[in-house]
């Protein structure tokens, strides 16, 4: 490369990809690093292999008919500040799956593929191949292929050692047979248990930390034998697989609502029509103790609690009253826990009506 004038200094050095802050040779680390991970979700749709300019995906061999595709898009937020500060990367990427994957389920859809985008600051591979293990092991959970995905090194952008996570999935459902339909008053709402914060919140849940003093290698107030950061770190529960399962054997449900940011209260309403509303019965949720905690250490009223995080139910159902107490014990079964959490009534002003108070 031949020298440039600055007037009439002379550079000093022939500048490299590399000097300006993005190492070639590390992505091309990661992908050797990822390639075996990557494969282990593959299935006879496609083949999970990467390094190409595309993912295939053969729906025909997926066995839909007539199917309806189903796009999600969603990331971690900022419950990877601790993940990054406490060096733990290996479930970040269950987190990003799930996030998107719980999405698709609420409409029925089966998840078929997958794609991730990871920046960074300065490329790490065996960090960056850590967090790609949690994607594939999140794809394998909820039946998806990780078919594809993105390394961005971006010095400038992200500091050294900080980096972001952007997940995409598409699922599929056969024609006639998607979520919500049909909704009535005196319809039931089951409730799925929570496996904690899940990844919304994260902004409040870090300023509680702060102001608290812990560290993140000291135990969990809320988690016996667990770091704070472990505690807070534990994944988003997948439902994928149980609900499917009990979709195919049954027309008892009629909705899904995922509850992410928001809470009930910013999802339900989602699923409802515009003259019915969810009475949710709030003494009937068993709150996890990271809720607890968060409530008494920040002074955070209930109100504020239902209207950020879960409390403790990551997916509300809607079940015809009939069927209810079969629907309960099948995904009882299954491995879930649930609870009656409410019932469809009239609507009058508000789309979500709280009865009683958590039990914090």
């Amino acid at each position: 490369m031949s020298h440039n004038r600055i007037g009439s200094e002379k550079c000093k050095c022939d500048l490299t990809y590399a000097k300006s802050g993005v190492n070639i040779d590390a992505g091309n680390s990661m992908v050797e690093k990822i390639k075996a991970i990557v494969k282990t979700t593959a299935r006879p749709s496609a083949n999970a292999e990467i390094g190409g300019f595309g993912g295939l995906f053969d729906i025909k061999a997926s066995g839909f008919k007539d199917p309806i595709l189903v796009a999600a898009s969603d990331g971690v937020g900022t419950k990877l500040k601790i993940a990054i500060e406490a060096k733990i990367h290996n479930t970040v990427g269950i987190d990003l799956v799930a996030m998107c994957v719980n999405d698709l389920v609420a409409q029925a859809a089966a998840p078929l593929f997958f794609l991730d985008y990871f920046a960074t600051g300065k490329l790490n591979p065996d960090q960056g191949a850590t967090i790609v293990a949690g994607i594939a092991e999140g794809c394998k959970r909820a039946g998806a292929v990780l078919i594809g995905g993105e390394t961005a090194e971006m010095p400038g952008i992200y500091a050294n050692g900080d980096y972001d996570l952007a997940g995409f999935a598409v699922g599929a459902v056969e024609r006639g047979k998607m979520l919500p339909f049909n909704i009535h008053e005196d319809d039931v709402i089951l409730g799925l248990a929570s496996s904690g914060l899940h990844s919304n919140g994260f902004s409040l849940v870090r300023r509680v930390i702060v102001q608290s003093g812990l560290r993140f290698n000291e135990e969990a107030p809320f988690a016996k034998g667990l770091s704070l950061a472990e505690a807070l770190l534990v994944p988003t529960r997948i439902y994928v697989h149980p609900l499917l399962k009990i979709l195919n054997i049954t027309e008892g449900i009629k909705a899904l609502a995922h509850i992410t940011g928001g809470g009930f209260s910013g999802n339900i309403p989602r699923i409802l029509p515009e003259d019915l509303a969810a009475e949710i019965n709030l003494p009937s949720i068993i709150v996890p103790f990271v809720f607890s905690w968060l409530a008494q250490e920040g002074n955070i009223s209930s109100n504020e609690l239902l209207r950020t995080f879960n409390c403790g139910i990551g997916m509300a159902l809607i079940v015809d009253h009939k069927k209810a107490l079969a629907v309960k014990e099948y995904l009882k079964k299954e491995g879930e826990k649930v609870i009656y959490l409410g019932t469809v009534v009239k609507r009058c002003k508000q789309a979500v009506v709280y009865k009683g108070q958590l039990d914090l």
